[in-house]
């Protein structure tokens, strides 16, 4: 038999789960008219919300700011005492209250409407009075909360949150919110670091050593030494509109060196790598990374759309961003 703490956990469990699950019945012409409002806000999304509600606030606010959408959390109880100064005309506020009944939330209301912003409200109760004066009431139905006394905010907060992902996460698409634009707002996370373009890591093509084809090999590795601070261990060929030809790199050096030296006469284009792996302009650094260490390169070419050579990733570059 389970021990009764360990069944009690699972029914919580279980209750907040069936609350999430509640809300797909809950969502209709309100969420999308708040998805639209909040997609077409000139201002920020103020989130606001007492005690547990709040918290929940903070974490919706974060997830609109980190997906595109300007957001910040305004405490109602700091609002009354001249935070209101905060919220301007263009702002939609989402306003978070369970009852709805929450005395700081409904002292702002007033305030609120005078200013022009947009409100949303998300409650339990589409009766109560900040639902009355809202613009727009996104409904939870009723919750039934796990806790032996029936008071604690656990299921509707649970719920609460899932509603304000489910309204975050469908304005991101509406945006159509890509990895580049997730990066940018994520420079220096994990997720972040993986999502980076080989446009931010990669070594400029000015700041690397690049040779006609019939350059003879001496001149092409002297080529090096006269680069940029940030120049790699190699040399591209390129033809005279700069597109990538072919590239030779101190491996191919050592290489042809332990045959004879009659090589370093002869022009690039005959001991270079031809047609080498590149990786497009606008790429992640991770996928640079993977053709680095998939075929062990120390370094990989970056072209444009028409294969013009715009710059080198090397690997020592990568190994603090992406892995």
């Amino acid at each position: 038999m389970p021990d009764p703490e360990i069944k009690y956990a699972r029914e919580v469990i279980l209750t907040e789960a069936k609350a999430v699950r509640s809300l797909v019945g809950h969502v209709g012409p309100a969420v999308k008219q708040a998805v639209d409002l909040i997609y077409h806000c000139k201002g920020r999304v103020v989130l606001t919300g007492m005690g547990k509600a709040g918290i929940v606030g903070q974490k919706i606010s974060a997830t609109l700011a980190s997906t595109g959408t300007p957001s910040y959390f305004l405490h109602p109880a700091e609002a009354v005492h001249g935070d209101l100064g905060r919220i301007v005309k263009h702002d939609v506020v989402l306003a978070l209250s369970n009852m709805g009944e929450t005395e700081e939330i409904l002292r702002l209301l007033p305030s609120i409407h005078r200013i022009g912003a947009k409100i949303i409200a998300i409650t339990g109760n589409t009766n109560s009075d900040m639902a009355r004066h809202s613009d727009v009431v996104i409904g939870l139905g009723k919750i039934e909360e796990p806790c032996p006394l029936g008071l604690a905010p656990s299921a509707s907060t649970t719920a609460m949150l899932a509603m304000g992902d489910a309204l975050a996460l469908t304005v991101l698409r509406k945006r159509k919110f890509g990895k580049e634009e997730y990066a940018f707002y994520h420079p220096g996370g994990g997720l972040g670091r993986k999502l980076l373009l080989v446009d931010d890591v990669m070594r400029p093509a000015d700041e690397n050593a690049t040779v006609l084809p019939k350059t003879p090999v001496r001149d092409a590795i002297a080529s090096i030494s006269q680069t940029g601070k940030r120049g790699s261990g190699a040399v591209c060929a390129v033809n005279a509109r700069g597109k990538l030809l072919g590239i030779f790199t101190d491996g191919d050096l050592r290489r042809n060196l332990q045959k004879d030296t009659a090589f370093l006469d002869r022009p690039i284009e005959r001991v270079m790598t031809a047609s080498p792996k590149t990786v497009r302009k606008g790429s992640l650094a991770a996928d640079a990374y993977k053709i680095l260490h998939e075929f062990r390169l120390d370094e990989v070419p970056v072209v444009d759309g028409k294969g013009k050579f715009v710059g080198m990733v090397d690997v020592q570059d990568l190994l603090d961003t992406v892995v």
